[in-house]
């Protein structure tokens, strides 16, 4: 998945997993090994992982009602895969009712946006072509990003935007957003806030859209991104087996921050004075980092574009 969109000028792309074969490599797929796939997407690294299970079991899911349905249609027939309707702070407890808390041999999270998300306009994710401000990963539920700017003081909606987009403009930004609303014409539209934003800004970055901050921060505040993958990491060293492998593809440095200090937390024992021979359970190191984040590989980049700002991190699971 992609996290932000980029203003490139690049016509509208199929779907293409990130790093997939560095994905299968760090899991470690086995033949009759349990997976799981939590946030599904488009497949493409679901697909890869049934392409090397026999007697295995994968588990697919996501929030999307749309990506879960495609799932279903793809790979809803194959007894190998069962298909959940689960946001990632859902899915710990999902398994751990299904009886997989420590048994699962593989999880990825694959973060951010699709790319058939990004390219429908209805969904409000992009500003490459003019549709509803939506940006929820969940349509039926909350509110959108149109209700969020209707909503929201202008100091609230700064602090949104610096704390989400990193947005050292958020101030002139969220003004321009409230004068827009007080004047009766509320943004309402990803054409509308992208043309507010570049009235702000101008192009002061060739290549990337003054807006790319702004839309990132908001889809973060409307789905609860952060909130989602720290209850996430919170519990998902636990749904591991011993030697299992956990695999996460982040776009952003907001994510990748939170992805590594989990692991590097979970890699450490803590500070025992020296007539503790050994440490107590609770206190033992529960995953070994395996490397530091890798990126893309330029024919990669090449090749698909929007893979640029991935940072891959695996971990494994300590007996």
């Amino acid at each position: 998945m992609i996290a932000v969109e980029q203003d490139n000028g690049a016509s509208r792309e199929e779907h293409r997993p990130v790093m997939s074969a560095r994905v299968i490599e760090g899991l470690a797929v086995r033949p009759g090994g349990i997976y799981v796939d939590a946030t599904y997407g488009r497949g493409g690294h679901a697909r890869a992982i049934l392409s090397s299970l026999s007697s295995g079991r994968l588990i697919v899911a996501d929030r999307d009602p749309t990506a879960v349905a495609h799932a279903a249609g793809a790979l809803g027939s194959d007894p190998r895969c069962t298909v959940w309707r689960a946001r990632l702070s859902e899915l710990p407890s999902r398994l751990e009712d299904a009886g997989l808390a420590g048994r699962i041999d593989g999880l990825l999270a694959d973060l951010g946006v699709s790319s058939p998300q990004l390219d429908d306009p209805e969904r409000g994710f992009g500003f490459r072509r003019d549709g509803p401000l939506d940006m929820r990963m969940d349509q039926s539920a909350g509110e959108s990003a149109a209700d969020l700017l209707q909503r929201l003081p202008a100091r609230e909606l700064a602090g949104v935007l610096r704390r989400y987009g990193e947005e050292r403009s958020a101030r002139r930004i969220a003004e321009a957003v409230v004068a827009a609303r007080e004047a009766g014409e509320p943004v309402r539209t990803t054409g509308e806030l992208a043309a507010l934003v570049e009235g702000v800004l101008g192009r002061p970055e060739p290549g990337k859209h003054p807006a790319t901050r702004t839309f990132q921060a908001l889809r973060i505040a409307v789905n609860d991104e952060l909130g989602e993958l720290d209850a996430f990491l919170d519990r998902v060293v636990g749904l591991l087996a011993p030697g299992g492998r956990l695999a996460v593809i982040s776009f952003h440095s907001l994510e990748d921050r939170r992805v590594k200090r989990a692991i590097r937390n979970a890699s450490r024992v803590g500070d025992l004075p020296p007539s503790v021979p050994v440490a107590p359970d609770r206190l033992r190191p529960r995953l070994k980092q395996l490397g530091r984040g890798e990126r893309p590989t330029e024919r990669e980049v090449a090749e698909n574009p929007r893979a640029r700002s991935a940072v891959f991190r695996l971990a494994e699971r300590l007996p």
